[in-house]
């Protein structure tokens, strides 16, 4: 028969107040008694054998087969019927550790304090802290559970003691310790419970020894409890060891309430069967199922098998009192056979259908947390894909974006809206999925309900949203197509109307110049024809500017944030304004400056009359007087000193006549000033009257000194009037240029015409004569020489030296100075290179002798 009672296994829920309080606190630096300790290993020992060989084992030395906690555990799951964490197999001291700590844990969560000791006090082997643990194993296990009369624990197995041996004779329980002395409180129990096992009037007091042993070896034969004690060690202690005395009574105690504890056991178990709570998770019902099936495999076959031997021992017992002539027995009231036959009749239908509602139970519950698992996985996806879309659908990027962006963006919508229409299944079958999980009472249903109620709220949202971000969208596109279309309208116009307003500044700006009354009229004319233009002007610029005003009205009506500058056209509104003022001040400007222009060209063209008039009779009279000297150079009648008188007084008339020239070039000077450079009244040109004044100024002072040349040569040479008119006529014949020089050719022909035979010798050595420096002309004066030279007689040399005293004032010398002013430069240049430096009495610096070179030229074949 079964001596402990497993009710944890059934989920029986003990209350912390239902716990025995331990009595004596187990303190690990008291002192064990030698005797008690010895006591309590055998008995400690023999209890925990007494379950240990259900699972096949048993331990030796109680301080030691535990200390890996391997026994311990197995202890525990034997006696609770429950199963502990899986040990640790390792053999090192944390691993044995880990498993005694699980063990203590077990221990502790059944409600019972563990005063003091710790799992490495077991794995050190202390007996003190060993002992002091299997006590309070079995204070929580063996006696925890007695009830009796609302009693319990030691108190109630006290009273049980109590009533059970009240009618025997010098049996007086009071306590565990020395009550139990004489061996009578033991067979008064076992009397009690199976008369037929023992004869208590046979026994006599005064031989505890007996009795004790009596009792132990009845128990040990049958009733299963083994012998936990000496009787020597009971007797001989003056106070034998309550704890040892206390757990081996409860043997009895279990084995003698069989009845009592199995109609405890069914009316706690009954309920467990009826209970038909579900959990909320597959394990915990798979838990449940293990647990009906350790019931069914482990715990109801004891309790069968119990029940039967009450029954087999209940009618053995009435017989045998039947057949000694002794009374019944007679249980106490609700504790008889038929009680626990309706009892366990009861257990029978409570348990009937529990594992077909565990199995269906199991099923749903898998079913729901399949379904459950689901719908997490599709929430959570849709919650991933749905994280920051309202946030995304309620952006106004739009407000500020262009009309390509806000393109993109539709076309981005689009394909959000393809995307979320998409998803239109998975939130049904979510909702479908929450609904089966209602019907199936999902446990927490109510987070699931919560959950997808606020996916299709927001699923609800998403498509609020995402119709008026579309719906923002188009009309913002729309919006932004018309202003783009403005913006291309304001390009097409403000662009030939900006380069109009830039071409008319710059022709407004334009420094012109005119030379005219006629080109300032012209302009003048065109200026007005420009003003003209200036209303229809005015009216494109506000035209253009009411397109852009249009578009600042949209973005502001619409209140669009952006910004609005036209992309198709760098010119603003800014810059037609400024320009077009530009354009207003330059107009009155211009006007201005074309006027001044025409006063000015007024006053030039007076100007130009002016000098005209003068230019026009100064150009005639010097061209007049450059033909008159021209001609009297070339006459060839007359003598030379009437031509002379003649130059004079043209001479004269010239110098007279400056100061006709001193006015035109005031005049000139005034038109310089004025800046006209041009002038239609006349072709004269102020450089062209200076030329022309300056060439007659020498021209009258080379024919002068010509004429006075001629005369000289004509004195010195003894040339006749009508040899120098011979000379002058045949120079200028062959003077075909008529400007007083003969070249080369000229030269050659005009001495083959006077019958000289040249070779090319001769002629050059002629040239050298009269063009010494080479300059490829023939002067008349050259002429002259050259012809008065081959003409002369022998005494020559002496009128050349006559001529040279008279050009130095009778000295026997003469200066370079001299020479330069008399003569013409080419001659002077010529005897200044060929004449001797004198030395002759009086010299001073620079002095020539005109006399040794006279007399060279004409005394030396080679000059």
């Amino acid at each position: 028969m079964n001596q402990i009672e497993p009710g944890v296994q059934y989920n029986y829920v003990y209350e912390d107040d239902e716990y025995m309080i331990q009595e004596e606190e187990w303190d690990r630096d008291l002192l064990l008694d030698p005797a008690w300790e010895k006591q309590q290993r055998k008995t400690f020992t023999a209890w925990c054998n007494s379950h240990l060989r259900k699972a096949g084992t048993q331990i030796e030395n109680i301080e030691e087969d535990f200390r890996n906690g391997l026994k311990l555990m197995l202890l525990l799951e034997v006696i609770s019927g429950e199963r502990l964490p899986k040990p640790d197999r390792g053999k090192m001291r944390f691993h044995k550790i880990a498993n005694v700590n699980k063990a203590l844990d077990y221990i502790a969560s059944k409600g019972v304090k563990l005063v003091s000791i710790g799992a490495e006090e077991i794995v050190d082997g202390n007996v003190k802290m060993t002992l002091g643990m299997i006590w309070t194993i079995i204070l929580r296990f063996a006696i925890q559970d007695i009830s009796v009369e609302e009693t319990s624990a030691k108190e109630g197995l006290l009273l049980w003691c109590q009533r059970k041996t009240a009618p025997y004779r010098n049996v007086n329980i009071q306590n565990f310790h020395t009550s139990w002395k004489d061996g009578l409180g033991l067979c008064a129990l076992i009397h009690r419970h199976r008369p037929d096992l023992i004869d208590y009037s046979k026994l006599n007091k005064d031989d505890p020894i007996g009795n004790i042993n009596l009792a132990m070896e009845i128990a040990e034969k049958h009733l299963d409890i083994p012998k936990m004690l000496d009787a020597e060690d009971i007797v001989n202690t003056p106070k034998p060891d309550e704890r040892a005395i206390m757990t081996y009574v409860s043997c009895f105690y279990h084995a003698f309430a069989g009845a009592e504890q199995l109609l405890e056991w069914i009316r706690r178990t009954i309920p467990w069967l009826e209970n038909r709570t579900p959990e909320k998770t597959m394990q915990a019902m798979q838990k449940k199922l293990e647990d009906f099936r350790d019931y069914r495999r482990k715990h109801k076959p004891p309790k069968v098998q119990e029940k039967c031997q009450l029954e087999i021992n209940f009618n053995t017992l009435q017989t045998k009192l039947r057949i000694s002539n002794r009374p019944a027995f007679m249980p106490s009231e609700g504790k008889m056979v038929s009680d626990i036959a309706g009892a366990w009749q009861r257990l029978e239908q409570a348990e009937k259908g529990y594992e077909e509602w565990l199995l269906n139970e199991i099923r749903r519950l898998e079913r729901v947390e399949h379904l459950a698992e689901k719908f997490r996985q599709k929430a959570s996806t849709h919650e991933t894909w749905a994280y920051g879309k309202e946030q995304i659908l309620l952006q106004k990027d739009y407000e500020s974006a262009s009309l390509t962006e806000v393109r993109a963006l539709l076309r981005k919508h689009e394909a959000f809206e393809s995307d979320l229409a998409a998803h239109q299944d998975r939130v049904e079958q979510i909702a479908a999925i929450a609904q089966e999980l209602n019907e199936l009472d999902y446990h927490d249903a109510v987070n699931v309900n919560d959950r997808c109620q606020k996916i299709c709220d927001q699923w609800d949202r998403l498509g609020t949203l995402t119709q008026k971000r579309r719906e923002a969208l188009e009309r913002t596109e729309k919006l932004l197509e018309t202003i783009d279309q403005l913006h291309l309208e304001f390009a097409k116009r403000a662009a030939p109307f900006n380069n109009w307003m830039e071409g008319a500044m710059e022709d407004l700006q334009d420094m012109f110049i005119v030379h005219s009354i006629e080109e300032i009229q012209s302009l003048i004319t065109a200026h007005e024809q420009f003003k003209a233009t200036l209303p229809e002007a005015d009216g494109e610029r506000q035209s253009i500017m009411a397109i852009q005003n249009e578009v600042e009205k949209v973005i502001q009506s619409y209140n669009i944030r952006i910004s609005s500058s036209n992309p198709y056209s760098t010119v603003t509104m800014d810059e037609l304004r400024t320009k077009w003022d530009k354009v207003k001040q330059l107009v009155p400007i211009r006007d201005q400056s074309l006027q001044e222009e025409l006063a000015r060209q007024h006053a030039n063209e007076r100007l130009r009359r002016q000098f005209a008039a003068q230019a026009n009779a100064v150009g005639p009279w010097i061209q007049n007087k450059m033909e008159e000297i021209a001609r009297s150079s070339i006459q060839i009648t007359g003598a030379l000193e009437d031509q002379m008188n003649q130059l004079k007084q043209y001479e004269h008339n010239i110098i007279n006549y400056k100061n006709n020239i001193d006015k035109l070039e005031g005049d000139h000077q005034l038109i310089q000033e004025a800046l006209v450079f041009d002038n239609k009244h006349t072709n004269y040109t102020m450089e062209h009257i200076r030329v022309g004044w300056e060439l007659l100024l020498t021209t009258i002072a080379r024919t002068i000194n010509e004429v006075e040349t001629q005369i000289l040569t004509r004195d010195a040479k003894g040339i006749t009037q009508e040899q120098m008119n011979e000379f002058r006529a045949s120079f200028n014949h062959f003077d075909r240029r008529k400007n007083g020089l003969m070249d080369h050719e000229d030269f050659r022909a005009c001495l083959i015409s006077m019958g000289y035979d040249l070779g090319e010798a001769e002629f050059a050595r002629i040239m050298t004569l009269v063009d010494p420096n080479g300059q490829g002309t023939v002067t008349f004066q050259s002429f002259i020489d050259f012809m008065t030279r081959e003409t002369a007689d022998t005494d020559t040399a002496e009128q050349v030296i006559a001529s040279f005293r008279i050009l130095a004032s009778d000295k026997p010398y003469i200066l370079a100075e001299e020479l330069r002013r008399e003569l013409p430069p080419d001659q002077a240049q010529y005897c200044i290179k060929r004449m001797p430096a004198y030395s002759g009495p009086g010299s001073v610096p620079g002095a020539l002798d005109y006399t040794a070179f006279s007399s060279a030229l004409y005394g030396e074949s080679d000059l």
